[in-house]
């Protein structure tokens, strides 16, 4: 298992590939660090602190750090749901506002088969394919991301990808 130490270096690392910081308050981060741990000990992953997991892999899918709802959570609230991952005004003095579960009720039951089930699984809505035009990485979410994870490019660099 590995140690909280051995976890923020992990993660850390990621995040700055993403361009994605961690919170600044040192105890808010040793929390929620301690958190993660503790659910990677108790599930086998790392299940974001501030929800609460089935237990099962493939019901928590969306909820494992970093979660689905991370990139926009960020865009408009300046942070995640547990304030682990923020945006570069964080740091200023003013008041940040909660940011409210995006994971649907339905989800809570069902888990990740709930988004399944939404995302096309039985012929409803699919989520978008975004394909960066600097390299080629292709995503299914309904936004693309701030930055691609493979060559740093912005959003910008996104368009919609659709197979003929």
């Amino acid at each position: 298992m590995r140690t909280i130490e051995e976890m923020f270096l992990e993660m850390k690392k990621i995040a700055d590939e993403e361009g994605y910081m961690f919170t600044p308050n040192k105890e808010e981060l040793d929390s929620i660090l301690a958190g993660l741990r503790e659910n990677e000990q108790r599930y086998g992953y790392p299940l974001c602190p501030c929800r609460i997991g089935s237990g099962e892999l493939a019901k928590d899918m969306d909820i494992i750090c970093p979660c689905n709802y991370r990139d926009a959570d960020i865009a408009e609230f300046g942070s995640c749901l547990c304030t682990l991952y923020v945006g570069g005004e964080w740091g200023n003095t003013k008041a940040h506002e909660p940011v409210p579960e995006r994971r649907a009720q339905e989800n809570f039951i069902k888990g990740y088969q709930a988004i399944m089930e939404q995302k096309g699984a039985g012929g409803k809505d699919m989520a978008e394919v975004y394909r960066c035009t600097v390299c080629g990485y292709l995503c299914a979410r309904d936004e693309p991301p701030e930055l691609c994870p493979i060559c740093r490019a912005k959003k910008e660099r996104f368009e919609k990808f659709g197979m003929k």
